[in-house]
């Protein structure tokens, strides 16, 4: 069954079936600059997935990782696969933030909405400084404004919260500026630390990946020398992806996000198992690297998720170790660097936006006080050896909350939502609840 309906002449509403699952499409508008009422209008887009049984069950809204992702896209209860738990309980609200998916995306030649720069209809078009001018509205904070002028368009006083990563990151603000809103806040792998220290994040994570790396040698030896060769080949301009662009030393390090995820050191074996001249390898590397054209936002704001109440200044670059720098086979995380706006050429449109973002006062994102009077249940999945989110930040932060309660645990990685099927969120919900301890 589909059915139609417009509310106004702004906001547009489509439901639909799958096999066990009702689905509504929302669209509606809001603005780019949410402290300037004559701001250009932005389009919001949202999924709500429900039970048939249970349409009148509360709505949790899913906040994705990224930043720069768009919320999955289900084709039944189990996908993805915490899904079918969520709806128990809930109707789900997957959320395209800002810049992703059908919510207006950021991309060198999409049209620009009506009056959004000044004499560009593309952000291509524009300047380095307007391109960075546009993308300062990317962040947590804008995304929870949209998020809140949803759930009063769906007529709720309150609704839960599930924050994967930068969803997380998210979750905390929400948490910090609208907390009367949220009914219960659930994070996974997404507790950031407070304040302008950035770089003490970022010493954290080259530290965890550096001891990352040297676990995986242990158990492949013969990686590391593959790895050496292939960082040899990076430094004489001969590696290539299946394109032609070139990949150089500090791009090729990044394979290392896969040693944050389930399985990642297995994956990393075969990728490195693999004849470097092969077809199979190319292609495989260009889908093992992080950053990239299809998600900008997720390279050229990124580091603007940590910050605090602070100036970036290429962070992660900064807080690289010396003994890092030196060892290619040291492999990196979540590290942007500015070789990536060079070397990639679907990034190279953002470079000069990229540097001027780098140098941008970003305001606060999160208020300690707020926080401490937040009287909101929730629960939280820590992961011990979090990749890209420390433990020890995590659990500072989530000292702040007077009703979180959290869960320490080793048998997941940073993606453990997903890779754990429903056993994650299952134990989420009923700590959150009081159903079982942590």
């Amino acid at each position: 069954m589909i059915t139609e309906g417009t509310m106004s002449t702004d906001i547009r509403s489509h439901t639909w079936a799958l096999p066990g699952l009702e689905v509504t499409e929302v669209t509606l508008p809001v603005p780019l600059d949410h402290q300037d009422d004559t701001s250009a209008r932005l389009e919001l887009f949202a999924r709500i997935y429900a039970d048939p049984e249970g349409t009148d069950r509360p709505y949790l809204v899913y906040l994705q990782g990224g930043p720069g992702s768009e919320a999955p896209r289900s084709v039944g209860p189990d996908s993805p696969p915490w899904l079918a738990r969520a709806l128990r309980e809930h109707r789900v609200i997957m959320l395209d933030q800002r810049g992703t998916g059908r919510s207006t995306p950021v991309g060198p030649d999409v049209a620009l909405p009506e009056g959004a720069i000044d004499g560009a209809a593309t952000l291509r078009e524009a300047t380095p400084a307007q391109q960075a001018q546009y993308l300062t509205h990317f962040r947590a904070d804008a995304i929870v404004r949209d998020a809140e002028l949803l759930r009063e368009h769906l007529g709720v006083d309150t609704w839960s919260l599930l924050g994967q990563s930068f969803g997380g990151f998210t979750t905390l603000r929400y948490l910090s500026a609208a907390a009367a809103s949220v009914e219960t806040a659930l994070f996974t792998g997404g507790i950031p630390s407070l304040g302008p220290d950035m770089e003490s994040v970022y010493r954290t994570t080259w530290e965890g990946m550096a001891a990352r790396s040297e676990r995986h040698w242990a158990r492949f030896p013969g990686d590391r020398d593959r790895m050496r060769a292939l960082a040899d080949r990076a430094e004489a301009g001969r590696l290539r992806l299946p394109d032609g662009q070139k990949v150089g030393v500090e791009r090729l390090r990044r394979i290392g996000m896969l040693l944050g995820r389930s399985q990642g050191q297995e994956q990393l074996h075969y990728l490195l198992g693999l004849d470097p001249d092969s077809p199979a390898f190319a292609h495989d590397l260009a889908g093992a690297l992080p950053f990239g054209g299809r998600n900008p936002i997720y390279a050229v704001i990124h580091e603007s998720c940590w910050a605090d109440g602070t100036v970036t200044d290429w962070a992660a670059e900064r807080a690289m170790p010396g003994t890092v720098r030196e060892d290619p086979t040291l492999l990196a995380g979540e590290h942007v660097h500015r070789e990536l706006f060079t070397e990639d050429p679907e990034l190279q449109v953002w470079a000069e936006a990229a540097e001027l973002l780098a140098q941008h006062p970003w305001p606060r994102l999160y208020d300690e006080g707020a926080l401490r009077a937040a009287d909101v249940p929730g629960a939280a999945a820590v992961y011990y050896d979090d990749a890209y989110v420390p433990r020890e930040y995590s659990m500072a932060t989530a000292a702040l909350l007077p009703r979180l309660r959290t869960w320490v645990t080793s048998e997941y990685e940073h993606g453990g939502l997903r890779s754990s099927g429903q056993v994650v969120l299952d134990h989420l919900l009923d700590l959150a609840k009081g159903r079982r301890e942590a």
